[in-house]
């Protein structure tokens, strides 16, 4: 896969596994807490182990079975045949008692005997075993490649939990940060109506600028409302990607401090698991064209059987049997059917083919989007920084002159407006930019997913 090779990048190994110093130690835990008991994971390692026992049935067809068979038939009626025995043998049987003068030959009836068996019994255990038999050689090599598209399924959701959780702190973080900021704003207002209040008391001040400080108060408190009503909402959303109670206390740790950028690296997407699982898909698409050709190729099975049979539930040395054989299947024509699934199976190795390569290109745009993203965060925190330094030094200027008595309130208004949207966007854009740098971290598969514990 082409790769991305991008000036003054991010340090990935760095950057992505330790977004803020002080925050990786809580968000690492909370993200292992994620991995282990979110509830739509939970579901996909359940279907991750189906699929692993299907392997495993798939690799035991060739261990020989053992199984207990038995039979019971009874009828009356239906056709029979005479044995005409007492006609055949009687003249003998007499000329021979004349003989020797004695009855050492009695007479015998003939006899009717009925091709439907009555009150007859067949148990017998019977061990199979597969000789030859190439569909349990592909569906084996079959099973395997699906057990690791499926073990890849649930790597690539853990990788769209781990984002989620992330981008889900900072945006807690975030609204966490406009509540304070808004509460410092509150204060700020209070503490203007009663400078307000005392010049009033004192006959210097006016009526208006009072009112103007509730209208300020009044504003920071509706911006304040919302503000802890969208900490909650992420609050929920949060704790529920950790099953966890929806009002649990999160912990907020770290310092807005942002990671230097460092020397040029290469990002890309080639470690993907889509990709790999898209491979797995080609060649078990290859498998099964494998399969379709070899449908001629002759099937032997061998078996023995030890049992007893008799009629009248008799058990003796008469009844009691053990027989072993081979049972071949080599099929001759099957109307073409077969030569139309292995055209079938090529067509979809090229789809499967097609659909990597789409895949690809689609995470080669998604890659260069998320590095773009980052470095348009970036660049948008650095100037908000600027600014909010600009803002507190303005807002000193016009404090320090309102209590001169230089500069007008509104003055002061405006410049603690200035201040506190400052705070916010400095505030926005730094958790932006750790929700891009997250991003990334997704688009590149760089977190280190834990090894699955499931073995094959």
């Amino acid at each position: 896969m082409r790769k991305i090779t991008l000036k003054a990048v991010i340090l990935v190994s760095l950057l992505l596994h330790l977004p803020v110093w002080g925050q990786g130690e809580v968000l690492e835990g909370y993200l292992q807490q994620g991995l282990q008991s979110n509830l739509v994971l939970q579901q996909r390692n359940l279907s991750l182990q189906n699929a692993l026992y299907a392997l495993k049935q798939a690799r035991n067809l060739y261990i020989p079975s053992l199984d207990f068979q038995a039979g019971y038939t009874t009828a009356e009626g239906g056709r029979d045949i005479q044995l005409p025995v007492g006609d055949m043998l009687n003249p003998v049987y007499s000329t021979l008692n004349q003989f020797m003068g004695q009855n050492a030959f009695p007479l015998i009836e003939n006899q009717q005997i009925n091709f439907l068996p009555k009150n007859y019994y067949d148990a017998r255990i019977r061990l199979s075993v597969p000789i030859l038999n190439m569909d349990i050689i592909h569906n084996k090599r079959i099973q395997e490649k699906q057990w690791m598209i499926r073990e890849n399924e649930v790597e690539i959701y853990q990788r769209e939990l781990v984002k989620e959780i992330k981008t889900t702190y900072y945006s807690y973080l975030s609204a966490l940060k406009a509540v304070e900021i808004h509460q410092n704003a509150i204060q700020l207002a209070e503490e203007g109506k009663r400078t307000n209040e005392k010049l009033i008391e004192a006959g210097n001040g006016l009526h208006a600028y009072v009112l103007r400080s509730e209208t300020e108060i009044a504003q920071a408190t509706a911006k304040l409302n919302a503000a802890e009503l969208q900490l909650k909402t992420v609050q929920r959303y949060f704790n529920a990607l950790l099953n966890r109670e929806a009002d649990a206390t999160i912990e907020a740790a770290g310092t807005e401090r942002i990671i230097p950028f460092i020397e040029t690296t290469t990002v890309s997407a080639q470690d993907r698991e889509e990709l790999e699982s898209m491979e797995y898909m080609v060649t078990l698409r290859e498998d099964v064209v494998r399969m379709n050709k070899q449908v001629f190729v002759p099937k032997l099975n061998g078996f023995a059987d030890a049992g007893s049979q008799a009629e009248g539930f008799k058990f003796n040395e008469q009844s009691r049997y053990y027989m072993v054989g081979l049972q071949l299947n080599i099929p001759i024509f099957n109307g073409n059917r077969n030569t139309l699934k292995v055209k079938e199976a090529k067509n979809e190795v090229e789809i499967a083919k097609l659909q990597k390569a789409y895949a690809e290109q689609q995470l080669d745009v998604a890659v260069t989007s998320a590095y773009n993203e980052v470095l348009a965060s970036k660049s948008n925190y650095e100037t908000t920084l600027k600014q909010l330094e600009m803002a507190e030094t303005y807002f000193r200027l016009i404090d320090k002159g309102y209590a001169a008595g230089v500069n007008t309130y509104i003055e002061t208004v405006d410049a603690r407006t200035q201040l506190t949207a400052a705070k916010l966007a400095t505030s926005v854009y730094y958790y932006q930019l750790l929700t891009a740098l997250a991003k990334l971290e997704r688009e590149t598969a760089s977190y280190p997913i834990p090894t699955n514990q499931q073995s094959k």
